[in-house]
């Protein structure tokens, strides 16, 4: 590690702590706001594989299952996220299509894979795969762009306006939905960068 490598900023206050290796099961809190700032190693890569997993099983649940079922009368009508990203992908609404699929399905799946690719072997203890340091700063990169949890409000929104016109009934796929926003927050707040990046270069170089 070279000098410097071990500074660790909280992503709370902004304090600067200096933290060498942490021990396994270890915790290492913030001096000012007591936000935890590092883990140690295998509790911190296990959590985010198995959280990441969980969310990428339910994705296939929210892609192809019925996410909403409106009944107004006899006149009863379901939908699954695939379907509503495809009702709209002629026209002039092509566009937002491509940008619902873009920002809800395409690049939380990919962030998720990425997460996996970078992290699965280190979880069982076996060697990284090729690439491994790329994937997890790409999984870095598309968090911001990620937005289920965006998707979320816009449907929780939707509900609202539509609760005096019609029955609704969540389906699986809205409950995998709300399930994936949960998970991908936990798996967040349980992320502690600085663990799994010495984890990665201490990997690599052994």
């Amino acid at each position: 590690m070279e000098a410097g490598d071990d500074l660790v900023c909280c992503p709370v206050c902004d304090a600067l702590h200096r933290v060498g290796e942490v021990d396994d099961d270890t915790r290492v809190r913030c001096i000012r706001c007591n936000t935890v700032i590092a883990v140690g190693r295998p509790e911190a890569i296990l959590r985010i594989v198995v959280l990441a997993s969980t969310a990428l099983i339910l994705m296939t649940i929210v892609v192809f299952y019925p996410f909403l079922e409106l009944r107004n009368g006899i006149f009863t009508s379901k939908a699954s996220v695939f379907q509503t990203v495809m009702s709209f992908s002629e026209g002039v609404m092509a566009p937002l299509s491509i940008a619902v699929a873009f920002f809800v399905i395409v690049l939380p799946v990919a962030r998720l894979m990425a997460l996996l690719w970078a992290l699965f072997p280190l979880s069982i203890g076996a060697k990284p795969l090729r690439g491994a340091r790329t994937m997890l700063r790409w999984a870095e990169i598309l968090k911001p762009w990620a937005m289920a949890e965006i998707f979320m409000v816009g449907v929780a929104v939707a509900l609202i306006k539509l609760a005096d016109l019609a029955t609704l009934s969540m389906g699986p796929a809205f409950w995998s939905f709300a399930a994936i926003v949960f998970i991908t927050a936990l798996k967040d707040t349980q992320m502690s960068k600085h663990s799994i990046w010495t984890a990665l270069d201490t990997a690599q170089r052994t």
